[in-house]
């Protein structure tokens, strides 16, 4: 079924992948500013991603040129990797937590002791340490679950790419 939706409408697909995106990207500042977890450094990387793969899948639902939407996708693909790398890093040092603990530092002991030209760069580098887990939902850490929404853009994107470069 969602072989046949990527040949029928596969302007839809790309623009399902951006809402997703966003809707992750909601969640996790809900998170953060509801809840009150902190983002770690590498939270705000997948969410950087995240943000790319939603631009990046935005736009090239706009094209209806074969040439345009396997270029986008094809950086989607990029993008969507490198989020999955970092989420599976950090799930991998919330598996095995080192002894010391290099994250960032919290937000106020940043402007504290740095000037405001050089605390407000770090803010954006997050705050959180990355390797506590703070929420889980099925046992699964904030991390784990932003790996298998990554991986599951590769896969749709595979998809797509070898449905597109075989017609």
């Amino acid at each position: 079924m969602l072989l046949s939706w990527i040949d029928a409408a596969p302007r839809r697909v790309l623009l399902g992948v951006s809402v997703v995106c966003i809707g992750l990207l909601a969640f996790g500042l809900y998170l953060q500013h509801v809840v009150g977890l902190e983002p770690c450094p590498m939270c705000i990387v997948q969410r950087y991603a995240l943000v790319l793969v939603a631009i990046i899948a935005g736009i090239t639902s706009a094209s209806g040129k074969k040439s345009l939407q396997v270029s986008g996708v094809f950086l989607v693909l990029l993008v969507a990797g490198f989020g999955a790398f970092v989420a599976a890093r950090q799930s991998w040092l919330q598996w095995y937590p080192p002894e010391v603990a290099t994250c960032g530092r919290d937000l106020y002991g940043m402007i504290e002791t740095f000037p405001l030209q050089r605390a407000i760069p770090m803010i954006f580098k997050g705050g959180g340490d990355c390797t506590v887990v703070d929420w889980t939902f099925l046992g699964g850490s904030i991390a784990n679950w932003s790996f298998v929404c990554f991986v599951a853009i590769i896969l749709l994107a595979l998809v797509f790419l070898g449905r597109k470069l075989k017609a």
